[in-house]
């Protein structure tokens, strides 16, 4: 029960030491996509520059969506095995230099091999943060701090159309890589300084230690190989979330100043406005998708109930972007790309907490990795198909379509799979061995 004076008791309402945590993923996911971001923004003028075309283009966002498949399944792997600490360090060292090394680029191969290495390395982070958040936070907490955590990949899509065209105007294209690739570096002092897992870490109180093992016993295998993992239901429908819902994602990060460019011709010094716009919006949708399936699990929802609501909440909003290829002018298409797009990140707050729902803590990243993966192979379908598409009709009213359909689609899928998102049941260690 713990002592009279409440410093053993499980506190949910105390800041604590977790939410420091949650603010180094929010970085570490803020610097991944400023890094990522930089090519989509500099794409109308390097496609000047180098001279490549709709599906040159395509191919080069293809190199950094195959590494990205790869990348999961190895950091995912590598995170379960060597633990959050040095598994999410090696990834950040890894996409930092691959980052830079785009300043030595000068031809569509040159930019291709650039994102393979940052793909690699980039595909880390979620795999390890989605299995700090698992580590440091109760259930009730993990929708709202996977949101948390992920709103830096809105903050970094917001910042990088606000620091690329001005460094690009001071040090060049190149500057503009090099100096948003050594971010990465001074993340790292931080994250060794303050990082341990939380029965480690000298900075936790025993009362919040206490309230982040406050679930149900949630052991499991000390290992689960990849082949036990895809013969649950679960970890398909946790894949289908994954792949229906990436390629959406990719194509805004990707197309979104492609589109703005050609449909209302904006250049690198305007396209700033509207995805700031945009970018803010999906910071609160991530926060909001997080805090709804959260606040639902506090009023006493089950897990099936508030992560299916809060996902079909989202779902819905995703539906009107439809419209956004023949908007009557930039600022509609700009308020309906940024409603999908924030919908988009409330539901990849709650799919990232459906991995720790429903496997056990040894298991997230490898989950997340493996879901990663399929969205990325998809996500290299859907970027391909968008190349084609574009260099044959130059209209983005098929691409959109598609986005607005992905997501009620995919629920649908999820439901048939884990009607009631009961966690898998893995064998006791001796069944394994035999």
């Amino acid at each position: 029960m713990g002592s009279s004076d409440g410093r053993t008791q499980p506190s949910p309402r105390s800041f604590g030491f977790r939410w420091t945590i949650c603010a180094l993923l929010f970085a570490a996911t803020t610097i991944n996509y400023m890094d990522r971001q930089v090519l989509g923004l500099l794409a109308p003028t390097l496609e000047r520059e180098i001279g490549w075309s709709e599906v040159q283009y395509a191919h080069i966002v293809t190199a950094f969506q195959a590494a990205y498949a790869l990348g999961l399944l190895g950091f995912g792997r590598l995170v379960d095995g060597i633990g959050v600490r040095h598994g999410y360090a090696i990834s950040v060292l890894f996409w930092s230099f691959a980052a830079a090394a785009h300043a030595l680029a000068r031809s569509v191969p040159g930019f291709g091999a650039a994102r393979f290495a940052l793909g690699l390395g980039e595909a880390g982070n979620f795999p390890a943060a989605v299995k700090a958040v698992g580590e440091w936070f109760p259930r009730r907490e993990r929708a709202l701090a996977n949101g948390l955590f992920n709103s830096g990949a809105n903050v970094g899509a917001i910042l990088a159309p606000a620091l690329v065209p001005w460094l690009t105007s001071v040090c060049g294209w190149q500057g503009a890589f090099v100096l948003l690739g050594g971010l990465g570096f001074l993340w790292l002092g931080l994250w060794y300084w303050l990082y341990e897992s939380p029965g480690k870490s000298r900075r936790v109180a025993p009362g919040e230690l206490a309230y982040i093992r406050s679930d149900a016993d949630e052991s499991g295998p000390a290992t689960i190989r990849w082949r036990s993992l895809l013969a649950y239901r679960q970890t398909w429908a946790f894949i289908v979330g994954f792949a229906c819902s990436a390629p959406i994602w990719w194509f805004y990060l990707y197309w979104l100043p492609k589109f703005l460019h050609k449909q209302y011709g904006l250049e690198l010094g305007k396209l700033g406005p509207p995805l700031i716009v945009i970018y803010t919006m999906t910071c609160f949708g991530s926060v909001a998708g997080g805090w709804l399936s959260s606040s639902l699990l506090r009023r006493g929802w089950s897990v099936n109930a508030s992560r299916k609501t809060a996902m079909l909440v989202c779902a819905l909003c995703v539906v009107p972007v439809i419209f956004a290829a023949k908007a009557a002018n930039m600022w509609m298409a700009t308020l309906l790309i940024g409603l999908a797009a924030s919908a988009h990140q409330g539901w990849a707050a709650n799919l990232f907490a459906l991995a720790g729902d429903l496997f056990p803590k040894q298991a997230v990243a490898s989950v997340v990795g493996l879901g990663g993966m399929f969205g990325s192979v998809t996500a290299m379908a859907f970027s391909q198909s968008a190349g084609w598409i574009l260099e044959a009709s130059g209209s983005y009213w098929s691409l959109f379509a598609i986005a607005s359909s992905a997501y009620l689609l995919a629920l649908v899928i999820m439901h048939a799979l884990a009607p009631a998102l009961a966690p898998a049941r893995f064998p006791e260690p001796e069944a394994n061995r035999t």
